[in-house]
This record gives C-alpha cells, structure tokens and sequence, in this order.
C-alpha cells in the first residue's frame, strides 16, 4: 500500500465523518425560521402518546374464478365487523397487488389497507380483535390471508 501524505489522510478522514455524519438519523425543522443557521441545529421534538399502528391488506379476488369483493361488500363488513371492535376511528385506502397463492400462482388484485390506530397500552386486547376480523374476513370472502404490519408510532390527534 502507498504511503500517502498527513494532508491526504486527513482529508480521507474528514470526508469519512463528513459522510457518516450525514447519513445518520436526524431530523431538523426550518420552517418559518427567520435564521436558517438556528433551524439547521435544532432538533425536532417527538409529539404523541405511544401508540401501534396496524395495517390490514384485504385481498378482493375469490378462488375458483369467482367474482371480486365489491366495494359496498367491503363496506359492509367494514361496518358489521371493524367499527363495533374500533369505533374511535379507521381509515380505509384502495390499493393494488399480489401475492404468491398456495397453489404457486402469482395473483394480481384490487385490495383495501385499512389502518387501525390503537394506545399501546391496548395492544393485547386490540390484538385478539384485529385476528376476530382477519379470521371473519378470509371465511366470509374465500381468502386465503389478510395480511397485517404492526409499527409503534408515536400520535397526537
């Protein structure tokens, strides 16, 4: 190896740090800030109460061929089956994807995420509730799997 000059070395190692130290996690705020040089080095403060936040894909194609949950289906269930668990509130957006099904073919789909947010604290008891509607859904519609992600997050409504 090359023996390089002190000047070099250190050069190569202020632009290690300069690159570690900007990929590291962060976050500033600079909004409205009448001196940018203030905002740069201000961190911003994490707001909310600890919550889960738990996503739920509802695939919509029936097997064998058979016609796609509908809209005013989904709606229904829903209203018969997620509002009385979660009546503090959902939100409900339309997507598309697939999946590889048990048989090995790749599925494409219209679907539903629905996002549930719920107090850590209720997290067990909010659990056993997510699975009543996931175990409703796939006997309902024929499905194979609603998949779920939980993330703990933090909210402020």
């Amino acid at each position: 190896m090359p023996k390089s000059s002190p000047r070099v070395r250190l050069a190569a190692v202020a632009l290690t740090a300069a690159l570690f130290g900007a990929s590291a996690p962060v976050a500033y705020a600079a909004f409205d800030d009448p001196d940018p040089k203030a905002a740069a080095s201000a961190p911003v403060r994490a707001v909310g109460k600890p919550y889960v936040k738990t996503e739920l894909l509802f695939g919509t194609a029936k097997p064998n061929g058979g016609s796609p949950v509908t809209d005013k289906e989904y709606r229904a269930f829903v209203d018969e089956v997620v509002t009385p668990r979660f009546p503090a509130g959902l939100t409900v957006e339309n997507a598309y994807g697939q999946y590889l099904d048990a048989h090995g073919k790749i599925e494409h789909e219209r679907s539903y995420k629905l996002t549930l947010l719920y107090p850590k604290g209720e997290a067990r008891t909010a659990g056993a509730k997510i699975e009543q509607i996931r175990a409703t859904y796939n006997k309902r519609f024929a499905q194979e799997s609603v998949a779920r992600v939980d993330d703990n997050e933090l909210v402020d409504f």
